[in-house]
């Protein structure tokens, strides 16, 4: 049986194409979203952009037939604009001047027909419950949470025999195994490029560390690199520098996940200094950095000054990081500061590192580039879609982010873009994934320690 679903103006904003992903049931769209979408399609970057696609497929509906008795989607459901509810009555503690109260009207005099309100919006759906109006949020690009995140590495135990000729030979996943909780051994799968910390059996304070290649376990390449004079300090940074490490046309896609202190940002500055100054084999031609965060794209519009102005108080923590890597002398690093800055000014006025908003990069074919998105977990699905399709030849796409610091309105574990793409992209040969383990954070001993407790 069809069911009548009422969309809220945030679902539309964030997933434009959401008229149709509803299969064959009715949708419903309150008057006031028509109205919201108006006051959002000369909003900058995200919001603006998929208010007018959203927009662009309401208009192409509406002429397809009558938006107010109903229109059919391609997918074999309908959608009808709901005018005709402003004398429904809500209690009073919810005036009728709100958005989001009308929407509940509409719900109240559709009552008959059972309708879910789709919204992304929390209180929303708090709202509803109150009243007695099945909500939900907009499930169709939520991950499953209640499977566990793939993590990009996995522990192993191997017998001695194994474990002594796996630098020579690698081994044959099959002969891997884990203990279960019974004690027994279980042979879990494992997916292509996945990390694999490798213990021996008969004496488990030996380790190697390997990835998973073309479905055999091998040692890592990169293991002995150190990039711009960086050397990986724990497991999860020989990981990190392997994925990093690998040329675009094998690891074309790195998604980093990590708290903290982990060195992501740091390790992917050190990687792409070292293919462009320090051994530059015409690989890359430069690193391009975005880092989007909750207010960058409503408030850049309104921020003085060029673009590079706009968006140099996002890259603070870029050149706090690039302070340690110009400048490996800990004990002298900072005699200097004048000096210090310079050195970092002279690597972005020579456009060895480039910084552009993200909501630029939308249309664009990047080639021959390493391009780094920090803070991506604070990126829509769709709009890790559209950055991870931009990807041209020899262009390395490298996102990283802490999935419980999410900053954004309507984003959580589930819908974010880093934990998307890292769902949806665990089987892919050309992507690469590591998460830094808590214990790995290398920034002080004090940030561990919060790490630890903290969590």
């Amino acid at each position: 049986m069809a069911k009548t679903y009422v969309l809220d103006t945030n679902v539309l904003i964030q997933a434009p194409y959401a008229l149709q992903c509803f299969e064959e049931n009715h949708l419903v769209l309150p008057l006031v979203v028509l109205e919201e979408l108006d006051g959002l399609k000369k909003a900058e970057g995200e919001r603006g952009y998929n208010a007018r696609q959203a927009i662009r497929i309401l208009e192409r509906l509406r002429l397809s037939g009558d938006l107010l008795t109903g229109v059919s989607l391609p997918n074999g459901g309908t959608l009808r604009i709901e005018t005709n509810c402003i004398h429904e009555e809500l209690p009073d503690s919810l005036p009728d001047d709100r958005s989001d109260n009308r929407i509940l009207k509409v719900c109240c005099h559709l009552r008959s027909l059972e309708p879910i309100l789709v919204t992304k919006d929390l209180l929303l759906r708090l709202k509803a419950q109150v009243l007695r109006i099945e909500a939900q949020d907009f499930s169709t690009e939520q991950i499953n949470v209640r499977q566990q995140p793939y993590l990009g590495r996995s522990d192993w135990y191997v017998t001695e025999d194994a474990f002594a000729s796996f630098r020579a030979d690698g081994i044959d996943p099959a002969a891997l195994y884990q203990l279960g909780p019974d004690g027994q051994p279980r042979h879990p799968a494992l997916y292509e490029n996945e990390f694999l910390l490798l213990r021996a059996d008969a004496s488990r304070n030996k380790t190697h560390l390997g990835c998973v290649r073309h479905g055999r376990a091998v040692p890592l390449l990169y293991a002995d690199a150190a990039p711009y004079g960086v050397r990986p300090r724990n497991a999860g940074q020989y990981f990190l520098q392997e994925a990093l490490m690998r040329p675009a046309d094998e690891a074309p896609l790195v998604i980093v996940k990590g708290q903290a202190g982990t060195a992501k940002t740091f390790y992917s500055l050190a990687v792409g200094l070292e293919k462009i100054v320090n051994h530059p084999t015409g690989e890359y031609r430069r690193i391009l950095i975005c880092r989007p965060n909750a207010q960058f794209d409503t408030d850049i519009g309104f921020l003085p000054g060029d673009e590079q102005e706009k968006i140099a108080p996002l890259l603070r923590p870029i050149r706090d990081n690039l302070e340690q890597l110009v400048d490996g002398n800990e004990d002298l690093r900072y005699e200097n500061e004048q000096e210090l800055a310079e050195r970092i000014d002279e690597i972005f006025d020579r456009q060895i590192i480039q910084a552009e908003a993200l909501n630029f990069i939308r249309g664009r074919s990047l080639e021959k580039t390493y391009l780094i998105i920090d803070e991506a977990q604070n990126m829509t699905p769709n709009q890790v879609k559209g950055i991870i399709t931009r990807a041209g030849k020899g262009t390395k796409i490298i996102l990283l982010g802490d999935p419980n610091q999410i900053d954004r309105p309507f984003l959580d574990e589930r819908t974010n873009g880093l934990m998307y793409a890292a769902e949806k992209m665990k089987e892919s040969p050309l992507c690469w994934q590591v998460t830094m383990l808590p214990g790995e954070c290398e920034r002080s001993e004090l940030a561990l320690d919060a790490i630890l407790r903290l969590s």
